[in-house]
């Protein structure tokens, strides 16, 4: 077995991809068989990272909704201790321009003055979830109605409890 002198990879008995023939250096290429399997596994690896990463960002976004809400509770309970009774509205409190990660506004109803429960969130048992106000974000479709048990109202990012409780309305 011929070894080339000065060649790192010859001293370790690996094979380098140039070769000599008859004084000529020439480059081997790498061969479409290789170049396919290197695209293939590229693939794989994409269909496992995509949906990884979709979840990350989801949760993500619930986390950011959690925090402005809980924020804006707090600025609503401010406003609730200096004047008795909750604000009318988000631009009572500076905060009617805040956008949930989707894009969407956050949604607030104080319950003074509203006759009926009509507007306000339920539960499985068309029970109002809060006493004093409803907050929420309409989650990453958009669209919400009264009950948290149905479709469109699943993904929302509530507050229930009256605070006790702030997170995917599907959880409560």
């Amino acid at each position: 077995m011929s070894r080339e002198r000065g060649s790192v990879g010859s001293v370790f008995g690996v094979r380098s991809r140039r070769t000599r023939t008859r004084g000529r250096r020439v480059n081997r290429a790498f061969t479409l068989l290789e170049l396919m399997m290197a695209v293939g596994l590229m693939a794989i690896l994409l269909v496992i990272a995509l949906p990884t990463y979709s979840r990350y960002l989801a949760r993500a976004n619930t986390s950011v909704a959690i925090a402005d809400i809980t924020k804006i509770r707090m600025a609503i309970e401010r406003y609730s201790l200096d004047k008795g009774k909750p604000p009318p509205d988000l631009a009572s409190i500076h905060m009617d321009g805040m956008l949930d990660p989707w894009d969407h506004p956050y949604v607030y109803l104080s319950f003074d003055g509203l006759n009926g429960k009509g507007k306000m969130r339920k539960d499985k048992n068309l029970v109002p979830i809060n006493s004093e106000y409803d907050l929420y974000s309409c989650g990453p479709d958009g669209d919400s109605v009264g009950p948290l048990t149905a479709k469109a109202s699943r993904d929302d990012i509530v507050m229930a409890n009256d605070g006790q409780f702030i997170g995917v309305a599907s959880d409560y």
